[in-house]
């Protein structure tokens, strides 16, 4: 298969080396950017052929990647609908729309629209996908191949569940970070210093994650599991994570994320 991304920047970087990893020539990749530093950059670390700006070369490939930001994602559009005719357009622009990117395309629909996360930067990151209706089999599987580079695909019927992807696996490596800070200074006030706390934090949740991963049981019994009877030390912080609504309040932040994300949607769209 032969791609071309449109746009440089980290979660490109990520894809183009997660494909060459995957066995796609590095011949078979071009990267279109504006920036010269960031083009020079993609072409000596990956060894693929980059260009400058959105021209009739692109008519060759079979995949075209949109990682450009959102608010320029239109300009963009306009330019490259002119070089389209089977091509595969896999949108990673945050909050757009298939059916405005259709539109600033000129109609055009074989667009599958997806949203991954920064944990793909590493390999280990999960992206929900879904396509415009008429979007070909084949073109789907095509879209699979390229993110699945970066880690697991996960696919909607419904474009609107995206808004819910944005809000769970999008936004989601942020609450654990945030998750990771509070425990990191609930050891620096148990005395730990700095790097001690950092490293258990981490190490915990990275363990944890894993034994969820591989277990395939809910995480309430592996929560159990923890959690002895009889009010030991893991029941005391749930009690007190209970009593303070946790738990509640970090399923009402994913539903104002998921509700952020559709305002994105209009605002972006409306252009």
């Amino acid at each position: 298969m032969k791609i071309a991304f449109i746009g440089g920047g980290n979660m490109a970087a990520a894809l183009i080396g997660g494909l060459i990893k995957r066995g796609v020539a590095p011949a078979d990749i071009y990267a279109v950017d504006i920036n010269d530093e960031a083009r020079e950059r993609t072409a000596k670390q990956f060894g693929i052929a980059t260009g400058a700006g959105i021209d009739a070369k692109l008519a060759g490939y079979d995949a075209i990647v949109l990682a450009v930001k959102p608010q320029v994602l239109k300009g963009v559009a306009e330019a490259l609908a002119p070089h389209l005719s089977k091509q595969t357009i896999i949108s990673i622009a945050a909050g757009i729309r298939a059916s405005n990117l259709s539109r600033w395309l000129n109609g055009y629909g074989q667009i599958v629209r997806t949203m991954p996360n920064t944990p793909a930067l590493i390999g280990m990151g999960v992206t929900g996908l879904a396509a415009l209706p008429g979007v070909a089999d084949a073109a789907k599987v095509l879209a699979s191949q390229v993110l699945e580079a970066v880690g697991t695909a996960v696919w909607f019927d419904d474009e609107a569940k995206l808004d819910a992807v944005t809000a769970i696996s999008g936004s989601g490596p942020a609450y654990v970070f945030y998750f990771i800070e509070a425990m990191q200074e609930a050891a620096r006030r148990l005395g730990m210093d700095e790097a001690q706390g950092r490293a258990l934090a981490v190490a915990t949740f990275t363990g944890a994650a894993q034994l969820a991963a591989q277990s395939g049981e809910p995480a309430s019994v592996l929560r159990e599991r923890v959690t002895s009877k009889g009010g030991g030390t893991t029941a005391a912080a749930l009690a007190s994570f209970d009593a303070q609504g946790v738990k509640d309040a970090i399923v009402r932040g994913a539903l104002a994320a998921e509700a952020r994300a559709k305002e994105m949607g209009d605002e972006l769209g409306a252009a």
